[in-house]
């Protein structure tokens, strides 16, 4: 079942997709859009997810706003403009939602993002230690000066990156996977041999679809959350 929701961040409200899995209950996932916004794809994850059993909750970080998979300017543009503060509300928001929500069990909540949602699943996890306790972040992840405190970081990662990718270079994500590891971190960040970036995605954007290496990967990811989580 799936339906829109909405929830408070931090004095005023935010919405999302949340999607159930038929058993009516299971661990809680917090599911983080692409640069396109709440689109198809990202409600697909989540229901994919709410088919494996999980509680999948994906935020509206555009709030209402949506570029087509054919205007990669205008999901730029929407990527570039968003609220860093805002997002972190509304992040925080959902993982409270689910947090307290009665068909949530388990023993934390559960972060996927992809792309641009890769990067925040893993800043939202360093900044809720108390709640997020897996992360999965596809192809994104921060750098720079958007890295978050590391030292906070509590949650156990495990990344899928592209090892043909101009946004988020292999080399830099295992030169992140070094740093965090260096620090006592649970993360293995793999690189999947002869993917591009948004190997995941089904809508092809960016013509890197890669079918194969998705149902490869998906099993794990379940295996992973499912493990962590329960």
């Amino acid at each position: 079942m799936a339906q829109t929701v909405e929830f408070k961040s931090n004095g005023s409200t935010a919405s999302g997709y949340l999607a159930t899995p038929a058993s009516g209950s299971g661990p809680g996932v917090l599911v983080i859009q692409e640069w396109w916004g709440l689109d198809s794809e990202t409600k697909r994850q989540a229901d994919r997810l709410a088919a494996d059993g999980f509680v999948a909750l994906a935020p509206d970080l555009y709030h209402g706003e949506l570029a087509g998979h054919t205007e990669m300017d205008k999901a730029g543009k929407l990527m570039h403009s968003l609220p860093p503060d805002r997002a972190g509300r509304d992040m925080s928001g959902a993982i409270d939602y689910l947090a307290s929500h009665k068909a949530v069990t388990g023993t934390g909540i559960g972060v996927v993002g992809f792309c641009m949602g890769g990067m925040l699943a893993l800043i939202i996890a360093a900044n809720r230690p108390d709640k997020v306790k897996a992360v999965v972040p596809f192809y994104g992840f921060p750098q720079g000066e958007m890295e978050p405190d590391w030292s906070k970081l509590t949650a156990s990662i495990s990344g899928h990156m592209a090892e043909k990718d101009d946004f988020f270079p292999p080399d830099a994500a295992r030169a992140l996977e070094a740093k965090l590891r260096g620090l006592g971190k649970d993360v293995t960040l793999t690189v999947h041999p002869g993917t591009g970036h948004a190997f995941m995605a089904s809508h092809n954007a960016l013509g890197t679809h890669n079918a194969a290496a998705a149902e490869k990967i998906w099993p794990e990811v379940v295996s992973f959350l499912k493990a962590t989580l329960q």
